[in-house]
């Protein structure tokens, strides 16, 4: 895959030129609100499930209200015999995936912290995403899901999911509420800059990985595959459609503005030849961001990225911070 965006020395400097909603504050208060108010005394269930296949963990089986209350779907692995309280991670899934098998997640539990790893909804099996606009028309996967108007698109759920996943983990016994961390990679990545957007203080790091929802005009116009060619798709088929209307709706789910109000600690990732999630949408988050943040880069990798050398890189990050388990 050839190098088909802006020079490296040109994207430590990018800047997107990206208009911020007015009431983007506001909308996302009431969003919030909204979501916690619907919950109306749910608690979140934690049903452990008897794995013989894990020697080391314990695990279970998650349901915690989301978007009006909606119950989602997540796994909390545990280290198993770990003296509390614990850091936490919660984890976000790529496009088109779930929270899958719990065995597909044993990273962080073996490096000791609470694991949360959140369903998508309507992308997993697991959580539901009943569909408030019926008859709205989108093309193929999520983009343009409710793309008439920010209270209708569908990200303005999956990302109020994200937020109330913090909100469980940190309620979880075994977990330090003051050392917990968001990760993602591509959706999950920018799912994870939203939510420490969104979350404030509840999160002390972010783990953001050659992240996607960012300058979505940007990857419209230039990602050759994935999700953002869905955006130029849906506006080539509805010719009347106007597509400031389009990138009006996005701007209040662009990874650029909950950047400008992330304060915790964060690593990213870019890969240089992501075909996907160019780098330039990367550094316009990354340049926005208002805490710390530092950057990976993976000279000559696709959207894989840096895979377990990037784990690595984390995990070493992590403990830089103060946010690793003890080793005792």
């Amino acid at each position: 895959m050839p190098l088909t965006d802006l020079p490296l020395e040109q994207l430590r400097d990018y800047r997107a030129a990206i208009s911020e909603p007015e009431d983007f504050d506001a909308f996302w208060a009431k969003t919030l609100a909204e979501a916690r108010d619907a919950a109306d005394g749910a608690t979140t269930g934690w049903r452990p499930v008897d794995d013989p296949l894990l020697a080391t963990v314990d695990t279970y089986d998650v349901r915690f209200p989301g978007w009006g209350g909606q119950p989602v779907a997540a796994w909390l692995l545990l280290p198993r015999g770990a003296a509390g309280p614990l850091p936490g991670v919660v984890s976000y899934i790529g496009y088109g995936g779930g929270r899958g098998l719990s065995v597909e997640h044993l990273l962080f539990s073996a490096a000791g912290y609470a694991h949360l790893v959140v369903d998508s909804r309507g992308q997993g099996h697991d959580t539901p995403d009943p569909d408030p606009v019926p008859g709205t028309q989108w093309v193929r996967g999520y983009m343009t899901r409710g793309i008439d108007s920010p209270e209708h698109h569908y990200y303005r759920r999956l990302m109020t999911d994200c937020v109330r996943a913090v909100d469980a983990l940190r309620e979880h016994p075994a977990v330090d509420p003051a050392r917990v961390v968001v990760a993602g990679a591509s959706q999950g990545g920018g799912l994870a800059l939203a939510t420490a957007g969104l979350a404030g203080d509840a999160v002390a790091g972010a783990l953001v990985d050659v992240p996607f929802l960012c300058h979505y005009r940007r990857g419209a116009e230039i990602a050759s595959l994935g999700p953002y060619p869905e955006l130029a798709e849906y506006l080539g088929r509805h010719k009347r459609v106007d597509p400031e209307r389009v990138f009006g709706t996005l701007d209040y789910f662009d990874g650029v503005h909950f950047a400008r109000r992330a304060t915790a600690p964060a690593l990213f990732s870019v890969a240089m030849m992501d075909p996907i999630c160019p780098p330039s949408t990367v550094y316009a988050a990354h340049n926005a961001y208002a805490g710390e943040a530092s950057m990976k880069v993976w000279h000559f990798a696709d959207h894989a990225g840096g895979q377990a050398a990037q784990a690595e890189e984390q995990l070493r990050w992590l403990r830089g911070r103060g946010l690793a388990p003890s080793r005792t």
